[in-house]
């Protein structure tokens, strides 16, 4: 069954109300970058902004996860969502007022990487207290990326079409608003999921951190799958960052036609978190980790040729797919596996990989497509990825039976 740990009350409130607040999200990162192109009117400048509002996950998160081992995670969460609210209304308030600068955009995207870097690893960690049944972890990791791509379905297409009637101080006014959801389920939530007491008040964070680095880096199969999603993270999923030229340059488009491109890359996100969600042992997915990054590199090479949204759109739904299955598969196996005392310092290096590498590929990107153009810099992306893929499958039979023995 598909929402089978939608039962656990305190989940399923947390799912609603953190689908509430990741469509605000949503809209305000298509703002966001929709705003920074037509202010500068460049691929770099796009660069820069996602390098500066990720690189802090890169930098802070292995320390953060030593946080989410040691302390309330339900507070830790409740802090992070209160300072994201709040970056969100400066953002609006700047914008609705007319004094957005670009050096603005650029510093309130640090202090939310900075956010982020706790916020993820917290978040991740916390969902097993939500459920209570490990048996149910990879259901509720499924739902959990499913909600995040409905999300990413739903939040760009309101924003095109808000962004075109109102402009994008209204989209960073509604992300700001929505933060009130996920901030109502988390105090909704049964006391007995609030009181787990922070760990060794008097700890030795660098001494935790390399316990926890030792830990990962061990063992071959946490360390192979971390391996393969800093690649595809740092060369794929800068892709995203060049949708904006895509829209504008490629397919002749507007804001609304960005709107579509995101929402096909939601939308195929979307369907491959379901095929996850359905699957009856969705812990043994070994195999599905070097095809989802080979699917995933092939579809974004081909994208890079289309210069008709129809043809452009389901290739970004194959991309959407792909690239959702290896993270959300790559998820479930590292929580299957891990230790819950260490199950924090292991979705910090997760973050790191997935999140932290990202704004290096965005920088990257930014530079490649100046001097070669957002085409050839998606055909690199791909070839990479799918190198990436076809390395690692020489790891899939040792990765496969780790899976089935912790399942």
């Amino acid at each position: 069954m598909v929402f089978r740990t939608l039962k656990y009350r305190n989940f399923r409130i947390f799912f609603f109300g953190q689908g509430v607040s990741l469509i605000g999200t949503w809209m305000q990162h298509i703002a966001m970058s929709w705003l920074v192109y037509k202010m500068t009117n460049s691929i770099f400048m796009l660069g820069v902004v996602g390098f500066a509002s990720q690189i802090p996950t890169f930098i802070l998160s292995p320390f953060t996860g030593v946080l989410a081992d040691r302390h309330n995670r339900h507070k830790i969460l409740l802090l992070t969502q209160a300072l994201a609210m709040l970056q969100a209304f400066i953002l609006a308030f700047l914008t609705l007022t007319g004094n957005i600068a670009v050096w603005h955009i650029i510093v309130m995207g640090i202090f939310l990487g900075c956010v982020n870097s706790l916020d993820i690893p917290a978040r991740h960690s916390f969902i097993l207290q939500m459920i209570e049944e490990k048996e149910n972890l990879g259901n509720a990791i499924a739902l959990n990326s499913m909600m995040f791509n409905l999300a990413r379905l739903i939040g760009p297409s309101i924003a095109g079409v808000l962004i075109a009637i109102t402009g994008e101080g209204v989209c960073f006014l509604i992300n700001a608003i929505s933060y009130l959801a996920v901030i109502a389920s988390l105090l909704a939530m049964d006391k007995g999921i609030k009181i787990r007491k922070d760990k060794k008040v008097n700890y030795d964070i660098f001494k935790d951190l390399k316990e926890g680095f030792n830990y990962a880096f061990r063992l071959q199969p946490i360390r192979a799958i971390l391996l393969l999603l800093g690649i595809i993270s740092l060369m794929g999923m800068s892709y995203a960052v060049l949708m904006p030229v895509f829209a504008k340059d490629v397919l002749g488009g507007g804001s609304r036609t960005l709107g579509y491109l995101m929402a096909a890359i939601g939308l195929g996100a979307l369907a491959g978190t379901a095929y996850l969600a359905s699957r009856k042992k969705p812990l043994i997915t070994g195999n599905l980790l070097p095809a989802s990054a080979g699917i995933f590199g092939l579809s974004i090479i081909a994208f890079s040729f289309s210069h008709n949204i129809w043809v452009s759109l389901p290739l970004l739904f194959v991309s959407g797919f792909g690239i959702m299955v290896q993270m959300a598969s790559s998820n479930m196996i590292l929580q299957a596996i891990v230790d819950d005392d260490k199950r924090g310092r292991v979705m910090s290096f997760y973050t790191m990989a997935f999140m932290g590498m990202a704004p290096l590929g965005s920088l990257l990107a930014g530079g490649m497509a100046t001097r070669l153009g957002a085409s050839n810099t998606l055909i690199i992306s791909g070839v990479c990825c799918i190198i990436a893929a076809v390395i690692f499958v020489f790891k899939a039979p040792f990765l496969k039976k780790t899976v089935r023995m912790a399942s």
